[in-house]
């Protein structure tokens, strides 16, 4: 993990606490666990795109459980899961717009001279890495469908 992210969340979590935002405590607790297990599995810190993969995932089971609440009728645990998602993306580079994925998707088709659905693979993991945390993998997955087919 970047000195820089570390020191900045760990500050957010002070400040929180002297502030007495139980929640934002606890979320940015979450986040740092998270990467700390991560960094106990690899025996290594992480770099920043690792640390924007674990905040990506994190958002990303928070929406799948935002569905599921929803769905249930429980509107009060996926408002809970909402605020965690704002806390984690607080975290996150600015987000890219679809118009911006898009140009981004042609170049790297272009770049990479990915001609059918077979090169998508090659192109989804080239924008993974260009986009890292900037995009959402499920618009970035339909604009690639979107280009290639």
């Amino acid at each position: 993990m970047s000195v820089d992210l570390r020191s900045s969340i760990k500050s957010e979590v002070t400040v929180s606490m002297k502030s007495g935002n139980k929640f934002r405590t606890i979320t940015l607790r979450l986040i740092v666990s998270a990467i700390q297990s991560e960094e106990i599995n690899i025996k290594s810190e992480l770099k920043d795109i690792e640390c924007l993969q674990i905040l990506e995932k994190m958002i990303k089971q928070r929406k799948d459980s935002i569905n599921q609440f929803e769905a249930a009728g429980r509107t009060e645990l996926a408002d809970k899961e909402k605020l965690e998602i704002q806390i984690i993306q607080e975290f996150m580079p600015e987000q890219m717009s679809e118009e911006e994925v898009s140009e981004l998707v042609l170049k790297t088709i272009s770049d990479l001279k990915a001609e059918s659905m077979k090169d998508m693979g090659k192109v989804m993991a080239k924008m993974k890495e260009l986009s890292a945390g900037k995009a959402d993998a499920g618009i970035i997955s339909q604009a690639v469908k979107k280009a290639l087919s």
